[in-house]
């Protein structure tokens, strides 16, 4: 079990850490938490935990108006375009082990997180305090940022604030500038192409043409004058992987799909015009655009299933 808001703030208080705290109701955004700090001067924060392709996790903590594109992170980062995104919220529990709305440096007091990779926005340092939620969002506390990197390095972290707005060049002879950040124990991967195949017309191509196709050696196949006495196998056009025959691929290009769409629709104006109906109208517009583009992936992964099951039948029957 992870650390609870009880137990932080008495670390706190050993660390002889000066902070206010101000208890108020269970909030999800930061326009909620304003309303109920936001007279208090300094800095809100908002706190995105995030995960990589290759499963590895970051915090990245912001003042409340800096603008985080998360593009230009991942090419900062080393991971391409499109290389990180939001993580999912059982990892909140498994991994930070906070519930939703909780996402805080704080959480990184856990064991659980100590290979959570975390990136201060510089603009803390500008404030006279900044306010986190203490592993619950039911309360607020309030410190500067040198009291922030005094608990950071009670627990072994060493603290770096970054320009989380900054959008430098990166190529062959400008390396990522926060490739640092990525958790030890994996390379930075280059920039490569989506594996998952962009989405088509369900109506064109949804099934591979045999004559076209290829033998998972590589080897093209060669037409034979009988396939009654041939003892060759005949080409399996549908073994190639793919986001339509493999469902591991299938399942990870909606998760990105979604992923995609949700960070699109949650902007600062959607938040100030929807308010408390922020949750149910983005459930609606991404049911309303992810609907057809499911369909017709789903039309085309039960198509390549079926050429599958045609094949392995055929194959038997030789």
């Amino acid at each position: 079990m992870g650390f609870t808001k009880e137990e932080l703030l008495a670390r706190l208080k050993e660390l002889q850490i000066d902070f206010s705290q101000y208890e108020h109701p269970t909030v999800l955004t930061v326009e909620e938490q304003a309303k109920y700090v936001g007279d208090k001067g300094g800095g809100l924060s908002k706190n995105l935990f995030l995960k990589d392709k290759k499963s590895r996790f970051y915090i990245v903590s912001a003042l409340a108006d800096t603008k985080v594109d998360m593009k230009v992170l991942s090419q900062r980062l080393g991971l391409g375009k499109g290389g990180i995104r939001m993580a999912p919220e059982e990892a909140l529990g498994e991994i930070l082990q906070v519930p939703l709305g909780c996402v805080t440096p704080f959480a990184l007091v856990n064991e659980s997180a100590r290979h959570v990779a975390l990136l201060l926005d510089k603009g803390f340092q500008s404030q006279e305090h900044c306010f986190f939620h203490p592993l619950s969002n039911d309360m607020s506390i309030a410190l500067n940022a040198c009291d922030l990197d005094k608990f950071l390095k009670s627990i072994e972290r060493d603290p770096s604030y970054v320009d989380l707005e900054a959008n430098p060049t990166v190529g062959k002879d400008q390396p990522p500038d926060l490739a640092a950040f990525v958790p030890s124990g994996s390379s930075i991967q280059p920039d490569q192409p989506d594996k998952a195949a962009p989405l088509q017309d369900p109506t064109k191509n949804s099934v591979p043409v045999n004559k076209k196709s290829v033998a998972a050696t590589g080897k093209v196949a060669k037409p034979q004058a009988s396939t009654q006495n041939s003892k060759e196998k005949p080409v399996n056009p549908v073994h190639q992987p793919s986001v339509f025959s493999d469902a591991g691929f299938f399942v990870e290009e909606i998760l990105n799909k979604t992923s995609a769409l949700l960070l699109s629709e949650i902007t600062e104006g959607a938040v100030k015009e929807n308010g408390v109906n922020l949750g149910t109208v983005v459930a609606e517009n991404i049911r309303k655009r992810l609907n057809s583009d499911l369909q017709s992936m789903a039309t085309m992964f039960k198509n390549t299933a079926y050429t599958q099951g045609f094949h392995a039948g055929a194959h038997r029957n030789l």
